[in-house]
């Protein structure tokens, strides 16, 4: 694909356009207050991507549930205190003509009690991590939580909504057959395993109407997924129609599967094979340079996921579609550059634990 043709717009089915191809990921970036109210520092990281460029915008993981909690200062939308917060973070977002997208979420077993004051919760009960199973009537409660959430977000002004069924959070955990191991109706088989992420965006697309941008995230791999698994339940997602877009998270855009049963395509490829025709696809995984979007957008997928790039460029989207050759800074890089890329100390903090991220003290003696 070309760069004319990433810079152009791009249709939902919702009938909501994208001015271009590239999404901002959701990231974890722990600026905002324990309460789940948008701080500062968090609305200047999100719209200081929508000024650079990017076609739609998406939050971070913001939590459907206070029992859901995954990280401190993470972004909530569980209470009807937390809406101002989010209008205004819209109205910041959409002034760029960016579409504003938040990432709905819940942690399960990976909340820590810490942060939430009692045993997380999951589908069964988990020795390794202290969760204890969910009775019927609190997953049904999740259920509303998911919905009653895109509601608030619709009422906010939200473009529409991203359900985070990825990374081994409470949705993934419910379709893992290494951790739910229910005996009723929402474990079992995969019609079980995902009967609870169907009637979610069941659910919100009753709620918030056809209008209304809905997107799902998974995992092909890892956290007890199975590729041929994530694969179906595409189909059938792409088979009801309801949803708006599928984000596939790769980790990286061009990897093989890890499963020995499914190494005649890349991971990419056992998606796009799949020939959808009403859902957009989208992935994230190491999209660093002009090559990369390139390559990526000529591989079926409808408009890129944009990650760590956008951490360490506001304006990647403009920076690629203006310079054929354009490639991300190397890391680590320096705090003060940070700054100016639009992140708060707290999301300094957070990325200076990822391994050579952040220039360390010892770093600029040298």
């Amino acid at each position: 694909m070309s760069l004319v043709e990433a810079s152009n717009p791009l249709i939902f089915p919702s009938g909501k356009t994208m001015k271009n191809r590239f999404m901002l990921a959701p990231m974890t970036n722990t600026q905002s207050g324990e309460d789940g109210i948008l701080s500062d520092q968090e609305y200047n990281w999100l719209v200081k991507r929508a000024e650079g460029g990017f076609g739609m915008v998406c939050t971070c993981a913001a939590h459907v549930d206070f029992l859901g909690k995954g990280f401190p200062g993470q972004l909530g939308i569980y209470d009807d205190a937390q809406i101002p917060g989010h209008q205004r973070l819209v109205k910041g977002i959409q002034s760029y003509r960016s579409l504003a997208v938040i990432q709905l979420h819940h942690a399960g077993m990976r909340s820590p009690k810490e942060l939430i004051g009692e045993a997380p919760l999951c589908p069964s009960d988990n020795e390794k991590t202290g969760a204890r199973a969910m009775t019927l009537t609190e997953v049904i409660g999740l259920r509303e939580s998911f919905i009653n959430a895109a509601k608030r977000a619709q009422k906010s002004g939200y473009d529409g909504i991203e359900i985070h069924g990825a990374h081994g959070y409470i949705l993934g955990q419910f379709l893992s057959a290494d951790i739910n191991f229910r005996t009723d109706e929402y474990g079992g088989d995969l019609a079980n395993r995902a009967r609870l992420i169907k009637e979610i965006v069941t659910g919100v697309r009753e709620a918030c109407g056809e209008n209304f941008i809905v997107g799902l995230r998974l995992s092909p791999e890892r956290f007890g997924m199975q590729i041929h698994e994530i694969k179906q339940l595409c189909l059938e997602f792409e088979a009801s129609k309801q949803l708006d877009f599928l984000d596939i998270s790769l980790w990286y855009s061009f990897k093989m599967p890890e499963d020995e049963n499914f190494q005649d395509q890349r991971l990419l490829e056992q998606f796009t094979s799949l020939n959808f025709t009403h859902t957009k696809l989208t992935v994230a995984g190491k999209i660093f340079s002009t090559e990369d979007v390139q390559k990526v957008l000529a591989n079926q997928v409808d408009f890129v996921s944009i990650g760590k790039a956008a951490i360490l460029h506001y304006n990647f989207p403009q920076l690629i579609l203006a310079d054929s050759s354009f490639r991300a800074i190397e890391t680590p890089v320096s705090r003060d550059y940070l700054k100016e890329q639009g992140l708060g100390i707290k999301f300094i903090d957070y990325m200076s634990k990822w391994p050579g991220f952040v220039e360390e003290e010892t770093d600029l003696l040298k």
